[in-house]
């Protein structure tokens, strides 16, 4: 596409059908990709002669990025056997000093993993505690509370998670124990539950999305209470995400092949409509630009949309849209790592508005001009002290695919 560069780095054979990817946001991990897979075994399936029920099979692969070996930058340091992966998130702040990836599976439980070890002695995920959310059910979706970066400290964690029956579950995670409680369930739609997820600026807020074709809004202080239905998309929500930087812009994606942006302030109708061709499975704000957003689109591959000038109702942008034959992107998210001068700039030197400049990117010229500074080397760093000179331009993202069995790993540079 004109304007953009996109370019393959490396396809991993995920061996199962992999329908979900996550980015690990921890500072000093972000070099960590997990991929979920899922793949149904079948009574006729030579591996199972016996004629047993269908098994829903699964796996968590944890990978590591380097950019030492240019061919194969994704090592794969662990794989854990489970039952299917239906999503997955990792917290966005330690969890009792480590990291913690949420799993919700084919058995209708929420797992916790917790990341042990370093980079340095190769980091391991170890099961830490589960929750079953009901028997004959899959676990579809789910979400933390602390999608932003950071949390009030006397807040609990809490997790937000949707079934195949259409019910979604409240959970808050005892972190000492450490043990996942359920402390609140109700029925949300009458066929399979896709999507819940947080508004991250107002936690007691959840949203729901349904095979049903309806999003809905909840509020938690009243279990079950329905705050809003809207029935703007056509077919089935799969996918919801509220804005890690703008308090009320919140993004949906259906079935039905549009991407519908809200004001979480009025939501009888979208501020904006993208049509991507194809199923929208995941979205992905950008976890540093708060106006792009990434959407796997099953059968059309994946696009990248520039939503910049929501607020003043104009046309969303398609920055780039990708097409893999005979693929089903289920699977995308947006790494957290950022192109950056090898040499760290200490935190007193930085702006007093270095966040500001970072976060939304609005990069100041003489970082963008070459020719006002010696030329550095630079690399993806997952450090925050290495947030002044970062190229904004210069992203990594992996999207993984259902029938090719494929993780994919990309760079994308915007111009």
């Amino acid at each position: 596409m004109a304007g953009s560069r996109l370019r393959e780095l490396q396809a991993v054979d995920t061996e199962l059908s992999a329908d979900t990817v996550e980015w690990c946001p921890l500072e000093g991990c972000r070099r960590l990709l997990a991929c979920g897979t899922y793949q149904l075994r079948s009574p006729g399936d030579e591996a199972d002669l016996a004629g047993q029920p269908q098994v829903r099979l699964g796996r968590v692969c944890l990978h590591s990025f380097s950019e030492d070996d240019p061919a194969h930058p994704l090592a794969e340091v662990q794989r854990r056997d489970t039952a299917g992966v239906l999503d997955m998130k990792w917290c966005h702040v330690p969890v009792a000093g480590c990291g913690v990836l949420a799993v919700a599976d084919a058995s209708g439980s929420v797992e916790l993993l917790r990341l042990v070890g370093s980079e340095e002695s190769r980091p391991l995920l170890e099961p830490w505690s589960s929750l079953s959310l009901g028997e004959e059910r899959l676990a579809l979706s789910l979400d933390w509370s602390t999608g932003k970066r950071g949390r009030p400290s006397d807040q609990p964690l809490k997790i937000i998670s949707s079934d195949s029956k259409g019910q979604v579950h409240l959970l808050m995670l005892d972190e000492a124990a450490p043990k996942l409680q359920q402390v609140a369930m109700w029925q949300a739609h009458r066929f399979e539950a896709w999507v819940a997820a947080f508004n991250y600026w107002q936690t007691e807020v959840v949203y729901s999305g349904g095979d049903d074709g309806l999003l809905k809004g909840w509020d938690t202080r009243s279990p079950g209470s329905c705050v809003f239905t809207s029935s703007s998309h056509a077919m089935g929500v799969c996918s919801i995400q509220s804005n890690l930087y703008r308090e009320h812009i919140l993004a949906t994606g259906s079935y039905d092949e549009h991407v519908l942006l809200w004001d979480t302030r009025n939501m009888k109708q979208p501020l904006a409509d993208a049509h991507v061709q194809g199923g929208v499975w995941r979205l992905k704000w950008h976890p540093f630009h708060r106006d792009l957003l990434l959407a796997a689109c099953m059968h059309q591959g994946f696009a990248i949309l520039n939503c910049r000038e929501v607020t003043e109702k104009q046309e969303v942008t398609v920055l780039e849209s990708h097409k893999l034959p005979t693929s089903l992107v289920y699977g995308a998210d947006w790494s957290w790592l950022l192109f950056c001068p090898l040499q760290p700039v200490p935190s007193e030197s930085l702006d007093s508005d270095v966040g500001n400049q970072v976060y939304g990117l609005k990069v100041s010229e003489d970082m963008r001009n070459s020719s006002s500074q010696p030329h550095i080397p630079a690399k993806f760093c997952d450090s925050d002290l290495c947030l002044k000179g970062v190229n904004s331009d210069i992203r990594l993202l992996a999207t993984c695919s259902f029938y090719d069995h494929t993780l994919n790993l990309w760079k994308w540079e915007a111009r």
